[in-house]
């Protein structure tokens, strides 16, 4: 009997250790996947200004363009 217990003992250890590391990696993963979306905004906002910025050069291009 002793040993079984033992043996449940160890085994609860185990499970804690591992809920505790999938704790922390699930925690990792969710500051990760925050930055992740920050960065993601960021380069699609640069991204907009730089499609505006190509636009409005195209249009005074053409307009230059239409001058001549």
């Amino acid at each position: 009997m002793s040993d079984d217990l033992q043996t449940l003992e160890h085994k609860i250890d185990r499970l804690i250790n591992i809920c505790a590391r999938l704790q922390k990696e699930n925690l990792t993963l969710r500051e990760r996947e925050t930055s992740l979306l920050k960065e993601r905004s960021r380069l699609l906002e640069k991204n907009e200004l730089a499609r505006s910025r190509v636009e409005h050069m195209i249009v005074r291009l053409k307009n230059l363009n239409s001058e001549s």
